[in-house]
């Protein structure tokens, strides 16, 4: 049981690490640059 939760918990890391190299691949300079100011920005009132 241990090793089926071992095995689980790895492949959703793999399938997390691929979902984030894919999107970066695909994604320009400038929206990667504004994705990664979001949680440093959230305070300010952007309306």
């Amino acid at each position: 049981m241990g090793w089926f939760l071992f095995i689980g918990d790895m492949l959703v890391m793999l399938f997390m690490t691929a979902l984030v190299v894919w999107l970066s691949l695909r994604s320009t300079t400038e929206t990667l640059d504004y994705s990664a100011r979001i949680p440093l920005e959230d305070d300010q009132d952007h309306g």
